[in-house]
């Protein structure tokens, strides 16, 4: 059946731009190398990691953020995964590549009805002051679509493109756990009714990326790499 999905999806995929797999393999080429390094509960704990370009990953709570970023880390247990929603409550910092690094992967606080306000707070003052972001990564659920908590949000991250240009940090989506819908009939219409559904809401969100980690084979990690290394200008 996987199989079956894996052709799905790269029927499926929308990104266009023609990248070199080598790029993303040599950054992510050592998971053992992948390390935590600091947790930020307030704007003063940011720490500075030397100026790394870095990528944050945000999204409704329990849409699935670390069971993605362990697949797109390569190790299985770095970040906790959690049944209970919301576990994450502080932006973590995770180093990519061995000393001094490649990036840094920004774990941030999911958002919505189990979120709190000072963890949206922390996570603005973030996205506004911190001046090594090069990508917003918003994850969705593919099973569920978005809710109008996501459509603001990514209104929310569209504006603030606009207003710097795109120049400072750029924005992408994620779907999760497209494994949930795409053995199903109407599976490959719902995936694009979501994808329109981004454009729709924040056309400067560039094409979403169609993944599955929960499961094996994964697929849509390695474009997720990609798109993590080409923000962060090692492509």
């Amino acid at each position: 059946m996987l199989e079956n999905l894996r052709h799905t999806y790269r029927a499926l995929r929308t990104t266009r731009r023609c990248y070199s797999a080598h790029s993303a393999a040599s950054v992510f080429s050592d998971s053992r190398t992948a390390e935590f390094l600091a947790a930020a509960v307030s704007p003063a704990s940011i720490p500075q990691l030397h100026g790394l370009p870095e990528i944050t990953v945000t999204g409704r709570a329990n849409v699935g953020k670390s069971t993605l970023l362990n697949a797109v880390l390569g190790r299985a247990k770095l970040l906790n995964v959690s049944k209970r929603a919301g576990r994450t409550q502080s932006l973590n910092f995770f180093r990519v590549g061995a000393q001094p690094g490649k990036l840094v992967v920004v774990d941030a606080p999911g958002y919505g009805a189990r979120g709190r306000q000072e963890w949206g707070d922390l996570f603005n003052h973030y996205l506004r002051e911190r001046k090594q972001l090069r990508r917003v990564f918003l994850l969705f659920s593919a099973k569920h679509g978005l809710n109008e908590v996501d459509r603001a949000m990514l209104r929310l991250l569209n504006e603030e493109c606009q207003a710097t240009g795109g120049t400072r940090y750029t924005l992408q989506a994620i779907l999760t756990k497209a494994d949930t819908v795409l053995d199903m009939k109407d599976g490959p219409s719902h995936i694009r009714s979501i994808q329109k559904d981004i454009f729709d809401t924040a056309p400067t969100c560039l094409p979403a990326i169609v993944t599955t980690a929960s499961k094996h084979p994964h697929f849509g990690i390695e474009e997720v790499r990609q798109s993590i290394a080409d923000a962060c200008g090692l492509a």
